[in-house]
């Protein structure tokens, strides 16, 4: 790789050039179908305001960067703005959104085969990505594979986790919430999400939004409520999203008849993230 490049430009070809030559890029299938088409990528810093302010909006159990680190390196000190958070977004192909598009109740194939062998090779692309920070001398790590990650109960939102990838991404400019929870992104809302924290000094992407609604089509105009209709078990209303319902359906339901139809072991629904406008871009954008 051309070490002239800006490191933003390095470490964005890193996650590209894996996502789009990696074999492990796959469904799992008989087809052996890409479970991802190419990534976006944005950049937050360590001392944004708005990690403080998850604290507050997400629950004060909600880590900033700088957590992260004394977490993963208890015995080095950090300052926040010497950390970077470095946010992707993996979108669905349009095979799998196509097919998830005509369920009703449960899951396509394919994206109960994403939920599962997608997100491993999500997993996979931190780890990559953690590596290669490494090896060029930046101490990095990836929020969500440390062993203290959890879901927390949470008074606004039920539960929710002590590293949101929806929010660092949001954080980094990669996209806004929509009624479902969902991130709506450039590239619509049926994406997965990763993140990795690093001691590395790139410039943040600016957010080209004021709030973290502004590309809902309910919240912004008032005239979208298709993934309400879209939720098989009313967990999506104008209140907004019921977790509760929602797991229990799209997390115990679904794996009964994912493991049933499709023959392996899995979950998810999706239905809210396809046959919307929000499923493939910005509406109205």
């Amino acid at each position: 790789m051309d070490q002239t490049c800006k490191p933003e430009d390095r470490i964005e070809s890193v996650i590209r050039e894996f996502v789009e030559t990696s074999p492990e890029n796959t469904l799992r299938n008989s087809a052996d179908d890409r479970a991802y088409d190419g990534p976006l990528v944005g950049f937050s810093s360590g001392e944004d305001a708005l990690y403080r302010d998850f604290k507050t909006h997400v629950g004060p159990f909600h880590w900033t960067p700088e957590e992260v680190f004394e977490l993963a390196f208890p015995n080095r000190k950090v300052q926040a703005r010497e950390i970077s958070v470095i946010s992707w977004v993996l979108p669905q192909t349009e095979a799998t959104k196509r097919e998830n598009r005509k369920s009703t109740l449960y899951p396509g194939e394919r994206w109960a085969r994403n939920r599962i062998f997608g997100q491993e090779f999500n997993v996979k692309i931190a780890k990559h990505l953690v590596d290669y920070l490494m090896r060029e001398g930046h101490e990095a790590v990836c929020p969500t594979l440390l062993p203290n990650w959890e879901w927390r109960p949470s008074e606004q939102f039920t539960f929710a986790s002590t590293w949101s990838e929806r929010h660092a991404a949001y954080a980094s400019g990669l996209g806004t919430f929509g009624l479902c929870d969902g991130l709506i992104t450039a590239r619509g809302k049926a994406v997965r999400l990763g993140s990795v924290a690093a001691r590395i000094t790139v410039p943040p992407t600016v957010r080209p939004y004021g709030n973290h609604h502004e590309y809902c089509l309910y919240y912004s105009t008032g005239s979208c409520t298709k993934c309400v209709k879209r939720c098989p078990v009313e967990a999506v209303s104008t209140n907004g999203h019921d977790k509760i319902k929602c797991r229990l359906h799209a997390v115990v339901a679904a794996a009964d008849y994912v493991k049933l139809q499709y023959g392996f072991d899995g979950y998810g629904c999706g239905l809210c993230q396809t046959g919307v406008p929000c499923e493939s871009e910005i509406p109205g954008k």
